[in-house]
């Protein structure tokens, strides 16, 4: 599949996500009396390896018996909702810094199972031939990326660190942040590649990003944007009463970046739609070991 037919999905899926923020509408999993319950998983809007884990606990857990409803929302809805007991958990909470807010807002109301993947990083990313390498050089050289630098959605912990730390901390005052979704921050990125611009966007490891497009990660060499974090597993107060065989998988849940970049690969490069079901299932056939020891 081509760049751009992956960023047409990417905005496919952002428009289904739409009409699911707040649980407007859920994707319903196997249903019926003799399933072992059903669990509602929140998912951050545009965080791919969020999506991929979230596809991939849903197909375990429906193989073990359970429904399973994923809900696509912005963070602070996804919070709120877990810490009102209105959604059971997420998959995709950066730890300690990106999202330490939310858990300081609803942390009574949350329980940290812990990291999954512990070599999660944000980064202000540019096209590999830019005549740049490090934050500091980015002020003098703005134009060259138009004055600009893309962002993705305003309530992420990415575009409030972004604000807060890297714009002041490097001098980039002068340049206009755009915050908008990370699908059209893609569907930019995508423009620029093909137009041989210099581009400079707000990004994250782990993301599929980084295999389909030459781009490189500006160096960081005040620690703005801060050390590689994990990716950490949240539920809500009474989930391991209500599931404690599925909180115990979930605890004991590790991922490295090796593993979930050919995940993400399968669901948003070799693949064009948004119906994940067979891709996923296709995925952990092919690695059905890695697969069975998730329940063991």
């Amino acid at each position: 599949m081509t760049k751009r037919r992956m960023i047409a999905a990417g905005l496919a899926l952002a428009g289904t996500a739409a009409l699911l923020v707040n649980g407007a509408g859920a994707q319903t999993g196997v249903g019926g009396d003799d399933t072992k319950g059903r669990i509602t998983v929140a998912v951050f809007n545009g965080w791919d390896e969020g999506i991929a884990a979230s596809e991939l606990w849903k197909a375990v857990l429906e193989d073990e018996g359970y429904a399973v409803d994923l809900v696509y929302a912005d963070p602070a809805a996804a919070y709120t909702g877990i810490a009102k007991g209105d959604y059971d958990l997420t998959l995709d909470t950066w730890l300690p810094l990106t999202h330490a807010e939310y858990m300081e807002t609803y942390g009574d109301d949350l329980v940290d199972l812990g990291a999954w993947n512990d070599e999660a990083k944000l980064t202000i990313a540019v096209n590999e031939d830019a005549p740049i390498d490090s934050l500091t050089e980015l002020a003098a050289n703005a134009d060259l990326f138009g004055n600009r630098l893309v962002g993705i959605e305003s309530g992420s912990g990415l575009v409030t660190v972004t604000q807060n730390d890297v714009i002041p901390g490097y001098g980039l005052e002068g340049m206009q942040f755009v915050t908008s979704s990370t699908p059209a921050m893609l569907t930019e990125l995508q423009a620029a590649m093909d137009a041989g611009r210099d581009v400079a966007v707000t990004l994250w490891r782990p993301h599929w990003a980084y295999n389909a497009f030459p781009i490189k990660d500006l160096e960081d060499p005040d620690g703005l944007l801060g050390d590689a974090e994990g990716i950490h597993t949240v539920t809500s107060t009474g989930f391991a009463d209500e599931f404690p065989e599925v909180a115990a998988w979930l605890e004991a849940f590790r991922m490295d970046n090796e593993l979930l970049y050919s995940l993400e690969d399968a669901m948003f490069g070799a693949y064009d739609g948004d119906d994940y079901g067979p891709v996923v299932a296709e995925w952990v056939a092919d690695n059905q070991d890695y697969v069975d020891s998730l329940t063991r």
